[in-house]
């Protein structure tokens, strides 16, 4: 199993990985495919494009933009590249639009307020969050028809890809990888074997998938993003949008932190520094997903408050952001880091797993201090539900962020009062979170169905 550092830390936008980012990637390819299909000039003008969103998609995609992000996609745009351009500008041109331009001179059919169907009935067997998109011709019969799933972080799988694999990821093999660690026991093994850290067999293993240069510049791109999102958001102001009339709170939190230093603590920094991230993230604006965008915030106010509060350097920062990667791969390739499948342990939960170990990693933790500070870390977060009032990342996801650092935080202490050794290993407590996962009812899952979503009275 491998999962590049640069692929589970990724530069987009808001509100979500899932429901915002991976339609949008999915769109994106969708519109590639009927490019590359040389379908007749006359077949075209009279052809319509549709998407169909299912599950999660059509109960939450409202308040997480999906309709908005399969527009983008399909009109050519990818998260990366919309980081710092005027969204709202952009959308309003699209939503007054009623066509696709395939070539310069021929255009299919394409309302977004028409073409998008929200349908809350049964969902796709495979993946709670599916989208369907056609290409329909005069008769409304399909010329061109993909099934996509957003599986989390930014991640998407055709029907055919979904069917392929046993869980459903893409990933290269593990005989790809001079370690080829495919679970947290393999890990320690191996870096018990050789007397390496869980960053030095990570950086390897990204080194025989590309340059270190590309690498390295990639790795500082990342941090330069993360650092960018705090600290925008710690001088924004205002009402979130989507309609609960949230205001920003970190602003004040941070201005009251450094006017009162003294009563200033550990917990106060940590909630500031990732509430200002999920308030950019809810406000559409550019994020890391971390390794989802509901769980933005955990991972870089972790690293920023080390960066800013302990002095850790530029070789730290990258020896974090690898212990964290590898860690998250594995509960990608073991379980889940979708809200939608198995609840926000594995969005939260998973981005404090991989704070916990990055920060034990570079506050001189062995590997096996590494594994249990992730472990600590996730079981404390098991069975949380994923319960987002009006369908917006917003209630309780923004304050949830900063809880999660703080987690992440306390279980990298622990872990390095001890000596690694500990009760239950890390591999048995994602297999906990996956089964608990599975059982946990869909009302739970990012659909906005049940918990907080539904015990709320609006005014």
């Amino acid at each position: 199993m491998f999962i590049s550092v640069l692929d589970l830390f990724k530069i987009g936008i808001g509100p979500s990985s899932s429901h915002t980012l991976g339609p949008m990637v999915a769109a994106n390819d969708f519109i590639n495919r009927i490019k590359q299909q040389n379908i007749p000039a006359d077949v075209l003008k009279h052809s319509t494009i549709v998407c169909t969103l299912k599950g999660s998609l059509a109960f939450t995609g409202k308040g997480h933009s999906t309709d908005r992000a399969v527009a983008l996609g399909l009109h050519g745009h990818l998260p990366a590249d919309l980081a710092d351009k005027d969204l709202s500008g952009l959308l309003e041109k699209i939503w007054q639009s009623d066509s696709i331009y395939i070539e310069p001179q021929i255009a299919v059919s394409f309302n977004p307020a028409e073409h998008i169907v929200f349908d809350k009935g049964e969902p796709l067997p495979e993946h709670p969050n599916g989208l369907i998109l056609q290409l329909l011709d005069q008769a409304h019969q399909p010329i061109l028809s993909e099934t996509y799933f957003s599986i989390g972080g930014g991640f998407i799988n055709t029907l055919a890809e979904i069917h392929q694999l046993q869980a459903p990821l893409k990933m290269e093999s593990t005989e790809s990888c001079t370690y080829p660690f495919d679970s947290a026991s393999s890990m320690l093994t191996m870096a018990a074997d050789k007397s390496l850290s869980i960053a030095q067999m990570k950086h390897f293993n990204e080194l025989d998938h590309l340059a270190e240069n590309d690498l390295v510049k990639g790795m500082d791109q990342i941090w330069v993003a993360m650092q960018h999102c705090i600290e925008k958001g710690l001088t924004a102001e205002g009402i979130l949008p989507g309609g609960l009339n949230i205001g920003r709170r970190a602003k004040k939190l941070h201005q009251d932190l450094l006017a009162h230093p003294e009563r200033a603590n550990l917990n106060d920094w940590l909630c500031a520094y990732a509430m200002a991230v999920n308030e950019e993230n809810a406000a559409g604006h550019m994020v890391v997903t971390a390794p989802t965008n509901g769980a933005a915030g955990v991972i870089p106010a972790v690293l920023y408050y080390f960066v800013k509060h302990q002095n850790g350097n530029k070789e730290q920062i990258r020896e974090f952001l690898l212990t964290a990667s590898a860690i998250g791969g594995l509960i990608k390739h073991r379980s889940s880091i979708s809200g939608a499948e198995v609840g926000c342990q594995g969005e939260v939960g998973s981005a404090a797993a991989m704070a916990a170990a990055g920060l034990c990693a570079v506050l001189g933790g062995s590997p096996k201090q590494v594994e249990n500070a992730a472990e600590i870390a996730l079981e404390h977060h098991l069975g949380m539900t994923c319960d987002p009032v009006n369908g917006l990342v917003q209630v309780p996801c923004i304050e949830r962020n900063g809880f999660g650092a703080i987690k992440a935080h306390t279980a990298a202490s622990l872990a390095l009062r001890g000596d690694g050794s500990h009760f239950m290993p890390l591999d048995n407590c994602i297999a906990a979170m996956k089964q608990t996962g599975l059982e946990m009812s869909h009302k739970y899952k990012e659909t906005a169905l049940g918990g907080l979503a539904v015990s709320f009275t609006e005014c």
